[in-house]
This record gives structure tokens, sequence and C-alpha cells, in this order.
């Protein structure tokens, strides 16, 4: 792209709020330099562009970058080499409405490039955490760093805090996507967070510099947490959660959604069940489950959690048969073994002998009764 072009992308975007379909689309389509040019000369024709193209002639791209650079912040667009070519999904997602455009470019802090994100996972969830959610998104976002996944989040309270923390304990990449200005901290709270990732990791907006978070501008960060991802944790999540609309998008962008359970009585975890329930999201438990969902085919497949087999899992049938039919304490003869089980008798004496031998059973001067090992 040339330098042309991306003043103009500057310029225009501080006319419009985040995911302005109606307007991104047609920067998209004609080119920001070619729209400038329009939107200006048109002005007068176009009562309703009137206070764009008025706010568009006030604003000074060139010295927008130069701000920007002296924050350490870089302006990219689609065309340049860092352009994470996964945010292209967005022109052609079905279902797009209002807030579902492409962006015109995107404001970045941070040593981290995002053509490299590669299998990134985006980790949301309730800003109201519970304990139980904190640990599960903390050990999330370790475990997938630590196997090449970085993490992409909102830097809010709650799990997206807790998935930063848990990919900055491992010292791996993450990305904080903002709904103000790159320069800024949301919450003010998370000042030293969102300053740690901008050192180490990316910080990501869309809103020019020294915009201040809007409703309208965290619901449009959503899209791109999702685009910019592989796939989509979800943590925790009530039933009206801001991280349901990120798995809304997830699943419009065709990226894995996947949802933690939790307590069938937590409020926190009833958008969690709904996704599963509704066939949205598939149910993960832990960091290898995801990586296997998000991987390619055959890469990180997560192992079969099982206990153990005991000494009673690898009998026969016919020897369980015979054991079940054992009483605990007080001994009793074979032929009344053998008529509990519903056995013939020889087959029954081959079998106690067999649990005898391997201490399931014992005799106590009266009959057959379970040894040590058949009551444990």
């Amino acid at each position: 792209m040339s330098d042309q072009e991306r003043l103009a992308r500057v310029a225009l975007s501080r006319l419009t709020e985040p995911g302005d379909s109606r307007f991104t689309r047609l920067v998209a389509e004609f080119g920001g330099v070619d729209f400038q040019t329009a939107l200006l000369r048109d002005r007068d024709a176009q009562g309703m562009l009137h206070d764009l193209a008025v706010r568009l002639g006030s604003c000074d791209p060139a010295r927008e970058l130069e701000r920007a650079d002296r924050l350490g912040i870089r302006f990219i667009m689609p065309g340049d080499a860092e352009w994470p070519r996964q945010l292209d999904d967005l022109v052609h997602a079905p279902e797009l409405h209002q807030r579902g455009g492409p962006p015109i470019g995107l404001w970045v802090r941070g040593p981290l490039r995002l053509d490299q994100l590669g299998a990134a996972v985006a980790v949301v969830g309730s800003r109201s955490a519970t304990t139980y959610g904190e640990q599960v998104a903390g050990e999330m976002g370790a475990v997938l760093v630590r196997h090449g996944a970085p993490v992409i989040s909102g830097a809010a309270f709650g799990i997206d805090q807790a998935a930063h923390r848990g990919a900055i304990a491992m010292e791996g990449p993450t990305v904080a996507v903002l709904a103000c200005g790159a320069d800024r901290a949301y919450p003010v709270a998370h000042q030293a967070l969102i300053d740690h990732i901008g050192r180490h990791g990316a910080v990501v907006s869309e809103a020019p510099p020294g915009c201040a978070p809007t409703r309208i501008r965290f619901l449009a960060r959503n899209r791109l947490i999702a685009a910019l991802s592989r796939g989509a944790v979800v943590v925790e999540a009530a039933q009206r959660s801001g991280a349901l609309n990120t798995a809304s998008w997830a699943e419009r962008l065709n990226r894995q959604v996947l949802a933690v359970p939790g307590p069938v009585t937590s409020a926190q975890s009833q958008g969690c069940h709904d996704l599963v329930r509704r066939g949205v999201a598939t149910l993960v438990t832990n960091p290898q489950e995801v990586l296997e969902m998000v991987s390619s085919a055959g890469e990180h497949l997560a192992e079969q959690t099982q206990q153990p087999p005991t000494l009673r899992d690898r009998l026969t049938l016919r020897h369980r048969q015979v054991l079940d039919a054992v009483p605990v304490a007080a001994g009793v003869g074979t032929d009344s073994v053998a008529r509990t089980a519903g056995l013939g008798l020889v087959e029954v004496r081959s079998a106690l002998l067999h649990l005898e031998k391997n201490g399931l059973v014992e005799q106590d001067g009266v009959g057959w009764r379970l040894g040590l090992l058949g009551r444990a």
C-alpha cells in the first residue's frame, strides 16, 4: 500500500465507530484514497455525509502517525506484511450485521507481529469470575503458550486478566485487544498489565490513539478477538455475558468454539452450558483438549484420562460372577457359592482356586469368604 493510502486510512479511522460495515466496506471496495476524495467532493451534495466530510477535512493523518510513533504505536492495514490474513474472513462472514465490517486498519503497540500469531487461541469469559474460573483461565493461558499457541483476550477483569497472566507467567506471547486507543488502559486498574503486554506482546485497537472506550467499541472488538484466533474458549459466562458475543462471532467465522463446564448451580457457567447444550461449543476440561481442537489433524492429541485397571477389572466375566457370589464375612461352602452364582460346581471350584491365588477370596475353616483384596 502507498503512503497516500496509509494517510487516508488513518484519517478515515477517525470518522466512524469500529466495525461499521456500511463504512468500512466502502473503504475496502474503493480504497481509502478514492473514498476520501469522493467524500470531500460530495460533502455538500450529500447532507448526511457533511459532518463526516468536515471532520475529515480537519484531520491531520501525518501528525497522527507521528504522535503514534512517539507512543510506540504503529498503524497496519491490508496489504502490509504484518497484516493478519485471518481478519479478511470478516469480509465474507455470513449474517454480518452493522458492526461486522472488516477493520480499516489496526493500531498496534508491542513487538509481537500480528502475522505471526499462528494457532492463537482466544480465552474469554466473565468479568466477575469465580476463583474456579480464574484458576482454569490461568492454567489455559500458561499451557497454551508453552505449546506455541499465543493467547488473545480483552484485558478485562476476571477471566481475561487470568488468561493474560497465565501466559505472562510462562513468558509466552499474549495479545490484548482493547475497546479504547492502544495508548490507554481500560480498566485503569490494569495499567501495569497492559503496559507489560505492550512491552512484550501486542496491544491492539481498531480505534485511534486517545479514543475512550464505549459500549459499541466493546462489541466491535469482540469480532477482532474471534477473527484473530483459531478458536475461542469460553471459561465462564453468565447468560448475558459479553463473552457469548465473542463466541457468536467465532461461530460465524468458522472458528472452533469451546466451553469449559462449571457447577450446574453456578450462574457464571450458565452461558457455557447453554453453548454446549445447543451444539455451538465443544466441551473442554483442560488445555490439552483445547490444543487438540485448534491444532492440525494428528497434532497435540489429548491423552484419554482413565483410572488404571484394577485386579477385578482383569478378571474374566465368569470369575467376576463367582466373586460377586462370595460373602464378605462368614464363609460358605462351594455348593452355596455355585447356587448364588448360577454356575456349575466344577466351574465354581476352579474359579475359587484362581481367585484365592490372587488374594481375592480365602477359606476360614467353614467355607469361602472375600479376602483382603476382594473386600477392597
